[in-house]
C-alpha cells in the first residue's frame, strides 16, 4: 500500500519534471502541460468524497485492486495518447482512482495492525509519497529526458502492475465496516473540522513557499541554477527522516505531534524569510521545512483515524480533499504575490499561513487536555451537526 502512494505521487508530479520534453513532443504550451497537474488536483478535490460514499460497501481488497488496475490502464493510456485532449482525459481518469485510493488506503492499512500501531502504520504508508518525491519523480525525469516522456509513464504503469499483483494476492478481503480502523477511535466532530482547516492552512503554507523554491535559492540565497537539484535532494532526504521520526512518537501523542510539526514549519519559513540570503541557513531551513511538512502529513493521518466522527474512509477523503485545496490555494496565492512583491514574499505568506494553523491546532490541543474526547459541548456539537451533517454517533 505504501507502494501505491509512491506510484500515485510519482504519476501526479511527473509532468512537472517532464515539462520540456512534453511541450516539444506534443507541440503545446508550458501552461497546457501545467494544466495536467492542476486538473489532476481539481479532480481529486471534487471526487474524493462522492466516490468514497459510492464505494463504502465494497470490500477493501477488491476495491484497492480495482483502483490499482484503473491506475495501470489510465497510465498506459497516457503513454499512447496521440493528442493533448486524450492525454488530459487519461490524466483525469488516473486522478479519479487517486481520489478514492487515498481515502481508503489509510484505514485499510491501519486495520491490519493493532490500534496502538495506527500512527506508525500511517507514517509508513505516507512514506511512499515522500520517497516518490525523493526518488520517483527525479528518476522518471531522468528517464524521460533520455528515452522520451512516454517511457517514463510506461515505467510507472509497469510498477503499478507489480503493486497490483501484490495487493490482490496479499491483502485479506474484509468487509469495509469491520475492524477497529473503520471508525474513529474517539470521534469528535469539532476536532475533526478543526483538523480539516489546519490541513488546508498548513498545506497552503508549505506549497506557497515550495512552489517557487528554485527562484528563491537562486535570487535570494545566491545559489547557481545547477545547485537547485542538490538542494531539493537535501529537502527530500529530510522529508523521509521526518516521516520516520514522527512514526516513532505519533501513537503516544498524536495531537502534540501535530502542534510540534506545524510549529517547526512556521519557524523554518520565518527563519527562511529572515535569513534566506545566507546560503547555509537557507539550505538548513529548507530541509527543516521539508521535514516538518512530511511529519505533519503523517501525524495528520493518524489523528484523522482518532477523531473521525463517522466512517474513517469518509473522514480520510475529506482531509485528502482539504490537502489538495491547500496545494491549489497555496500555489495560487504565491503566484499572485510573486509579480508585485517578489519571491521573498512567497516564503512570508507560507510562514503566516502556518502561524494561523499553529494557533488553531494549539487551541485544539489545549481543548483536548481540558475537555474529554468526543465532547465538544452540547451547543458546539449541535451547531456543527446542523452545519455539516456529521455526528459523533453517525452510523451511515
Amino acid at each position: 500500500m505504501s507502494g501505491g502512494t509512491f506510484l500515485y505521487t510519482t504519476a501526479e508530479a511527473l509532468p512537472i519534471g517532464l515539462l520540456i520534453p512534453m511541450v516539444t513532443d506534443l507541440a503545446v504550451t508550458p501552461s497546457q502541460v501545467g494544466m495536467l497537474v492542476t486538473a489532476y488536483g481539481a479532480v481529486v478535490v471534487v471526487a474524493s468524497i462522492p466516490l468514497t460514499v459510492l464505494a463504502r460497501k465494497v470490500p477493501r481488497q477488491r476495491l484497492l485492486s480495482a483502483l490499482l488496475a484503473g491506475f495501470v490502464v489510465s497510465t498506459a493510456a497516457t503513454v499512447f495518447a496521440s493528442t493533448f485532449p486524450l492525454l488530459l482525459a487519461a490524466r483525469m481518469a488516473t486522478a479519479a482512482t487517486h481520489a478514492l485510493f487515498w481515502a481508503v488506503v489509510v484505514p485499510t492499512a491501519a486495520g491490519l495492525f493493532r490500534p496502538g500501531l495506527r500512527g506508525r502504520v500511517v507514517a509508513i504508508v505516507f512514506a511512499g509519497g515522500n520517497v516518490a518525491l525523493l526518488l520517483g519523480v527525479p528518476a522518471g525525469t531522468w528517464l524521460g529526458e533520455r528515452a522520451g516522456w512516454r517511457m517514463s509513464f510506461l515505467a510507472v504503469a509497469g510498477l503499478g502492475a507489480i503493486v497490483l499483483v501484490a495487493v490482490a494476492t496479499l491483502l485479506p478481503s474484509t468487509p469495509p465496516d469491520q475492524g477497529h480502523a473503520a471508525r474513529g477511535a474517539t470521534p469528535d466532530v469539532y476536532r475533526f473540522w478543526l483538523l480539516v482547516a489546519v490541513a488546508v492552512l498548513t498545506t497552503a503554507g508549505a506549497i506557497a513557499a515550495y512552489t517557487y523554491v528554485a527562484l528563491f535559492v537562486t535570487e535570494v540565497s545566491g545559489f547557481s541554477a545547477t545547485s537547485v537539484g542538490a538542494i531539493l535532494l537535501a529537502r527530500g532526504v529530510a522529508s523521509v527522516l521526518g516521516i520516520l521520526a514522527v512514526g516513532a512518537v505519533v501513537d503516544r501523542s498524536p495531537w502534540l505531534a501535530l502542534v510540534v510539526t506545524v510549529a517547526l514549519q512556521s519557524v523554518a519559513l520565518l527563519g527562511l524569510y529572515a535569513l534566506g540570503h545566507r546560503p547555509s541557513a537557507a539550505v538548513s531551513l529548507l530541509a527543516l521545512a521539508g521535514l516538518a511538512f512530511a511529519a505533519f502529513t503523517a501525524a495528520l493521518g493518524g489523528v484523522v483515524l482518532q477523531v473521525a466522527p463517522g466512517r474513517s474512509d469518509l473522514a480520510a477523503a475529506t482531509v485528502s480533499a482539504a490537502v489538495n485545496v491547500g496545494i491549489t490555494g497555496g500555489a495560487l496565492v504565491a503566484g499572485l504575490a510573486l509579480p508585485s512583491h517578489g519571491v521573498h514574499s512567497t516564503v512570508l505568506i507560507g510562514a503566516l499561513l502556518g502561524v494561523v494553523a499553529l494557533v488553531m491546532v494549539t487551541g485544539a490541543f489545549t481543548w483536548r487536555l481540558m475537555v474529554p474526547a468526543g465532547d465538544g459541548g452540547p451547543r458546539t456539537r449541535s451547531r456543527l451537526v446542523m452545519i455539516t451533517g456529521w455526528s459523533n454517533n453517525q452510523r451511515r
